[in-house]
């Protein structure tokens, strides 16, 4: 296997290698900052691609859907690197108590962006990292150098991009807002003015930001998550496609069909009938790269998923 992600136990902060390139795949971004130490990937949103290596980081401040992609990677050097989630109350915090440099250019744009590396930034990444080896001070310095990681991502080139989510009188934070209702109500009928309400802005200007700053329409969003959830009952509780489209807010099952074509390539049936295939083989290969290891090896405990 080619893709390894792995949980510390530093809260919100994950490592990831890749092994080999690969084609985009649909996943959805949480508010994170995203470092590569070796290789280059790029994220694709809205048609446009974000690469990133180890001179530029990725961040995003909204729950986005996108396609990932791993440009540069092989088994000699594989695409290293770790992501941390973003804590949008840190960041809100910070920006209340004052004292922070405000940014040259406060234009609102999309809510992802590509910043550059700085030593202050390494520096402050490194002494996370130097946690794991002390453990027993996670709980404690943890969240202080979190913190100062927050702070120097508000003093980066990407200030403005977190200033638009993490203000509570911008649009941006709205927005967020409309979202972690979508969310939560994916399976809702959506009527763009009664949300809008919610979050206390006119319809057509609800849904000018939200398309800006996720290069989607709120219905397009609402398709994606419904979608992606409907894909995830077929593949994991084994429903079939009528009753998951009906689990996740569809009235008609043609609809859809054909609604998850279009955003997957292929139909329902058949795109989960592939994913279960290549899982089975997956399994497979790694059962018996097992066997051979243990018949080679007697007495010698071989941990699943292991290079």
């Amino acid at each position: 296997m080619g893709k390894e992600d792995c949980a510390t136990p530093i809260p919100n902060l994950t490592f990831f290698q890749r092994k080999v390139p690969s084609g985009p795949f649909f996943c959805m971004v949480e508010p994170c900052i995203v470092l590569v130490v070796q290789g280059t990937k790029q994220m694709l949103i809205g048609g446009q691609a974000y690469p990133y290596d180890a001179s530029r980081f990725l961040i995003t401040s909204l729950d986005l859907p996108a396609s990932s992609e791993v440009i540069v990677a092989s088994p000699d050097r594989p695409c290293l690197g770790l992501t941390l989630k973003i804590d949008l109350r840190m960041l809100t915090e910070l920006i209340a108590q004052g004292g922070l440099p405000l940014p040259r250019d406060r234009s609102v744009g999309r809510s992802v962006g590509i910043g550059s590396v700085t030593p202050v930034l390494l520096e402050s990444f490194r002494r996370l990292l130097d946690l794991l080896n002390e453990p027993e001070a996670i709980p404690v310095l943890g969240p202080l150098v979190q913190r100062e990681i927050h702070y120097r991502l508000l003093t980066s080139d990407q200030a403005p991009l977190l200033r638009q989510i993490a203000s509570v009188d911008n649009q941006g934070h709205r927005i967020a807002k409309a979202i972690d209702w979508l969310k939560a109500n994916y399976a809702t009928p959506l009527r763009i003015e009664e949300l809008a309400a919610r979050i206390q802005m006119s319809a057509p200007t609800f849904h000018h930001h939200f398309r800006q700053l996720t290069a989607m329409s709120p219905l397009q969003y609402q398709k994606w998550l419904r979608l992606n959830e409907a894909k995830r009952l077929m593949l994991n509780e084994h429903l079939d496609a009528a009753s998951a489209a009906f689990q996740v807010g569809y009235e008609s099952p043609s609809q859809f069909s054909r609604e998850y074509g279009r955003l997957f390539g292929v139909p329902p049936k058949r795109d989960i009938a592939a994913l279960r295939s290549e899982t089975n083989g997956a399994d497979a290969a790694s059962s018996s790269a097992r066997g051979r290891n243990a018949g080679s090896q007697p007495g010698t405990h071989v941990r699943d998923g292991a290079d």
